[in-house]
This record gives C-alpha cells, sequence and structure tokens, in this order.
C-alpha cells in the first residue's frame, strides 16, 4: 500500500491518502505547513488529531442550529409582522425615522470630506506658491 497516492482495489470503495491520524504522508505534511507558515501546520495537527470527528461534528452542529429558536429569527428577518398593529406601526416609523437619519449623515459625510478636499487643495496650492516664490531667492542644489 502506498502513502502517496489513493489505493484503489476491484469491488472496494476508494479511501483518500491524507487520513486523520499518524502517518508518515501526515507528519511530513504537518512539518512542511510548520516550516512554511505555522498556522497550517496547526491545521495538519488538528485535522491528525480530530479529523475523523468532522463529518460528525457539522452533522451535530446542523442538528443543533436546527433545533435553535433564534434560526427562525435570522432565517425570517426583522420584517414580519408581530400581530400587534401598534406595535407594527410604531417600528416602522422608527425604521424610517431611522433611514431618514442615516441618509442625512450620509449627506453630512459627503460635504464634510468635499471640505477636506478643498483645503487639502488650498494647502496644496499654497505650498506650490510658496515654493516658486521662494525659487529664485537663494541656492536650493546645483543649479548652474
Amino acid at each position: 500500500m502506498s502513502y502517496g497516492s489513493t489505493t484503489h482495489t476491484a469491488g472496494a470503495a476508494c479511501r483518500p491518502a491524507i487520513r486523520p491520524g499518524w502517518s508518515p504522508v501526515t507528519i511530513a505534511l504537518m512539518v512542511l505547513g510548520f516550516v512554511v507558515f505555522w498556522p497550517l501546520g496547526l491545521a495538519m495537527l488538528a485535522y491528525i488529531l480530530w479529523g475523523d470527528r468532522l463529518p460528525g461534528l457539522a452533522r451535530e452542529a446542523r442538528a443543533q442550529w436546527d433545533a435553535n429558536p433564534v434560526r427562525r429569527g435570522f432565517e425570517t428577518g426583522m420584517s414580519r409582522n408581530t400581530g400587534n398593529a401598534a406595535f407594527d406601526d410604531y417600528r416602522n416609523r422608527e425604521l424610517g425615522r431611522l433611514e431618514e437619519e442615516r441618509a442625512r449623515l450620509d449627506r453630512m459625510r459627503a460635504e464634510f470630506d468635499d471640505f477636506l478636499s478643498e483645503l487639502r487643495r488650498a494647502r496644496d496650492q499654497e505650498e506650490f506658491d510658496r515654493f516658486m516664490a521662494n525659487r529664485g531667492r537663494g541656492p536650493v542644489g546645483d543649479e548652474t
């Protein structure tokens, strides 16, 4: 049996060459991972130690998520009605008010960015004018 390739046997399922567990290939990959970039070596070590549990962990996590009541809130979003008309109206008014406030803040931010760019342009112009005025007064470098 070779560790470097997938083994094929007539009538048997294919087994991957890199399996969780301590083998020459996994040890070599772990060492190489630590040499190249230490998180890769750490990931390979975790795969060696706990890789055989990965399919079960994914199934268990999915089952816990499906059983969690918070899941429904994420999947349906906040736009659903609560059944209380007064609260739903209040919520819609507040969400509209917050959206208007956000748009107002976005406009203010754009105005401030314009102000800063104009300020930078004016400062650059002032520095350039000062450079041009001082250019002929004294030796800045060898201009022969």
